[in-house]
């Protein structure tokens, strides 16, 4: 699921015998075999190692809700001290809560030091602790904001497909981590690494949906746009998969794709032009008479006219503006003014590396991404008010046809620059959508997680 038929052949070809050698010998990228989730697999294949510095909130609410998931844990000791090769650690996880000042980051090196070298093959690392200007005071918040340092530089030192995450919990949040821990330690997050996920408050009584780790968008309505190809295709998938309804938006042209899809899918089928002025209504009556409302608008749409500045015509630049900013910002608002999306659900952004890092020929969209992050910043709080989260998703160098047909030197360094040495594949980018749309992410808000590999660019 989620696969292309596109064709690493440099890493087909590390991991032959002849291939191994030479990744060796001449010291080339080594890409690592991804695990990547499958439907019924546990949380957690293997034992998770939790620890913490003295002081810490959050070991006991972090080992209570992954006993939860069925999720084994051992202490520290017991996993340093142990003489079998056979317990490798799948993941560890640091309460770095506690830590108050500079001195007291040596507990992170005390950790982590004896484990690295017993690590199990895609392993996984957390490091969770306090937003930075919830500390406290000075000597507090400077160490919590340099755990962000030592996370990713973490990333990038774990082997054979592993991946480090931050995730900074808010006080009050510390019972809201379930469906967030069960993303980051599992093969979900296969191509996610060395990002910063921050969960905040809840309001009202403080109550958070149940997780179903294995349908955890059961009874969920969804809308994804641009979900006849490629990675919205991808995302319709594996939304429905856990559990969703999907209702799958498209361009007319693409309507015959769009409906075999959502027949295939057991869902509905809007074939629209987002930029359309009356689209935005059109939704809201479409999700309104055949769902009762929406839980999840996943704004995938999304378009390409690349062009260096100095060429750049206006029909390229309003075309990508149009589709990929104005369009999603437009229907939201429509969509929130009119109760259209249920509290309780979410509205998720695709944004890009480019609009982090920019792209050479890329202005108009990396200008559109770049926004797509500041719709996360801009809307987060407004849909908190009426309980509904808004993040964003920021896709590297995805496996699709797209980068398929791009110049091969380009496409290799795209795959390579990263901590994983290789493309990801629609099926990351959708699994961290289905992370987001969650009932049980009600308390992540105001994120914008690359699925990325931990690429180089704009890191």
């Amino acid at each position: 699921m989620g696969h292309t038929d596109v064709t690493d052949r440099y890493q087909s070809l590390a991991r032959t015998p002849f291939g191994r050698l030479l990744v060796k010998n001449l010291r080339l990228p080594d890409p690592p075999r991804l695990e990547r989730w499958t439907p019924g697999a546990p949380v957690v294949d293997g034992t998770v190692v939790l620890g913490g510095a003295a002081g810490g909130r959050l070991a006991d609410p972090v080992q209570r809700q992954l006993k939860g998931l069925n999720v084994a844990t051992v202490g520290a000791l017991d996993a340093a001290a142990t003489t079998d090769e056979r317990a490798a650690a799948k993941a560890l996880v640091f309460d770095a809560t506690g830590i108050s000042d500079v001195a007291g980051l040596a507990s992170l090196r005390e950790f982590f030091t004896p484990l690295m070298r017993r690590l199990a093959p895609n392993p996984r690392a957390l490091v969770v602790g306090t937003p930075p200007e919830r500390a406290g005071a000075p000597a507090a918040a400077v160490a919590q904001r340099a755990l962000e340092g030592f996370t990713r530089s973490l990333a990038k030192e774990l082997r054979a497909g592993g991946t480090a995450q931050l995730l900074y919990v808010a006080p009050g949040a510390e019972e809201s981590l379930t469906s967030t821990l069960a993303f980051l330690l599992s093969p979900r997050s296969a191509y996610v690494s060395g990002q910063v996920v921050r969960v905040g408050d809840i309001d009202g009584d403080g109550a958070i949906a149940p997780y179903d780790r294995h349908l955890p968008l059961t009874g969920r309505a969804v809308l994804v746009t641009g979900a006849a190809r490629g990675i919205g295709a991808s995302m319709a998938r594996v939304l429905h998969r856990d559990g969703a309804a999907i209702v799958g938006l498209d361009v007319p042209a693409l309507a015959s794709d769009l409906q075999a899809l959502t027949r295939e899918l057991g869902g509905d089928s809007l074939p629209l032009d987002v930029t359309a002025p009356d689209t935005p209504q059109r939704i809201a009556r479409h999700l309104t008479e055949a769902h009762g409302g929406v839980d999840v608008v996943v704004h995938n749409a999304g378009i390409t006219r690349d062009k260096r500045l100095a060429n750049m015509q206006p029909d390229r630049w309003d075309a990508v503006l149009g589709v990929n900013l104005a369009a999603p910002l437009r229907i939201t608002e429509h969509l929130l003014t009119a109760g259209t999306i249920r509290s309780g659900g979410a509205v998720v952004g695709v944004a890009s590396i480019a609009g982090i890092a920019g792209n050479n020929g890329q202005t108009n969209y990396a200008t559109s991404k770049a926004g797509v992050i500041g719709l996360v910043e801009a809307l987060a709080p407004l849909a908190a008010e009426r309980g509904v989260t808004v993040n964003a998703v920021a896709p590297g160098f995805i496996e699709t046809q797209m980068t398929a047909s791009m110049p091969l030197l380009v496409r290799e360094v795209g795959r390579r620059m990263n901590s994983l040495a290789q493309g990801g594949l629609p099926v990351d980018v959708a699994e961290a959508v289905g992370w987001y749309a969650a009932a049980g992410s009600s308390a992540v808000t105001g994120n914008v997680v690359r699925v990325c590999g931990q690429s180089l660019l704009g890191a």
